[in-house]
């Protein structure tokens, strides 16, 4: 499991930049090797780099709030067919329970952890055989991949031994 460091710059009373904070950061959830890390939250307000204050990373939501940004690293382990369909449907939900985003669940005939959000997503395929699963399609992803994600429904699996491993920016949008 990874534990990035987070390094957060600013200015000084000064007007010179400078790193204000130093971190190593732990998973914010881990489900059984699906886990996310925030590594920050933006809000709509002005940015201030004087100010040393930052902004709570817990508890875990799915989606940025109004005019928010959440920039995290989430893991998924390699699919495991040991679990009935039931087990996994039941793991399903409670996960997005516990990340405050049922209501973000769609169709979950095609895959249980078919979801979509009012936010653009860039997400970075870090490492890891993955398949971004689509309500009309699929397509097989590896290392570096790029998927900019528009507010729909999608899901992902992980094939192989390794788990995938993502970075992801998520924007608060209005969609019409």
């Amino acid at each position: 499991m990874i534990k990035p460091r987070r390094i957060v710059t600013g200015i000084n009373a000064e007007g010179r930049s400078e790193i204000f904070l130093d971190d190593t950061l732990e998973p914010s959830i881990d489900l059984g090797g699906n886990f996310f890390i925030e590594l920050w939250n933006a809000s709509p307000d002005p940015l201030k780099p004087t100010e040393r204050n930052y902004p709570e990373l817990e508890p875990v939501v799915l989606s940025p709030g109004t005019g928010e940004v959440k920039v995290r690293y989430f893991q998924i382990p390699p699919r495991n067919e040991n679990y009935s369909p039931e087990e996994i449907e039941n793991f399903f939900a409670h996960a997005f329970e516990v990340i405050g985003a049922s209501h973000e669940r769609t169709d979950t005939q095609k895959h249980p952890g078919m979801h979509a959000t009012k936010t653009i997503d860039y997400i970075i395929v870090l490492k890891g055989d993955v398949n971004l699963i689509l309500d009309e399609s699929e397509v097989s992803l590896k290392p570096f991949d790029v998927v900019i994600q528009r507010a729909t429904s999608h899901a992902w699996s992980v094939y192989g031994d390794e788990p995938g491993l993502f970075l992801a920016v998520l924007i608060d949008k209005k969609v019409i």
